[in-house]
């Protein structure tokens, strides 16, 4: 089945919390972040990621069989970094900024890696994972159902 919004949204949260944030906490040792600037970022993918859903799950209406292949789900991912990208350092530009984030405290490559590392464990785990431990995820819509 395909995932309905609610069940993309509560799969994000999930998988945020479980791999996102010890992924985010690794990076924000190694990079010495005083200002937690990885869990601000990471805080940003999450909410725009809410946004995404919304515009991923109307794009599903037009597919014969209204699923998402990884294929698309890689392209989206390559497009959210993107985003974020420009908004760490593209709103300094026309005198706007981030909240919590100073593009100045980290480094492209920090970005790059941080971002890769968290989207390719929540990916990875949405095609595997997710499926071994909830396996009645996909059968409800994408929701995290313990027991029905």
């Amino acid at each position: 089945m395909t995932p309905v919004l609610f069940g993309r949204w509560q799969t994000r949260v999930f998988l945020t919390l479980i791999l996102g944030l010890p992924i985010t906490a690794f990076f924000w040792w190694w990079f010495e972040d005083d200002d937690y600037l990885t869990f601000a970022i990471l805080g940003y993918v999450t909410v725009l990621g809410f946004g995404w859903d919304l515009l991923y799950n109307h794009l599903q209406i037009y597919r014969w069989d209204r699923d998402w292949p990884p294929a698309f789900q890689l392209a989206a991912g390559v497009v959210e970094a993107l985003l974020i990208a420009a908004l760490i350092w593209g709103l300094p530009l026309i005198d706007l900024e981030l909240p919590l984030v100073d593009p100045d405290d980290i480094a492209w490559w920090q970005f790059l890696l941080h971002y890769s590392a968290v989207w390719f464990a929540i990916f990875l785990a949405s095609l595997s994972v997710m499926r071994i431990f909830f396996p009645r995820w996909r059968f409800f819509g994408g929701q995290i159902v313990f027991s029905r």
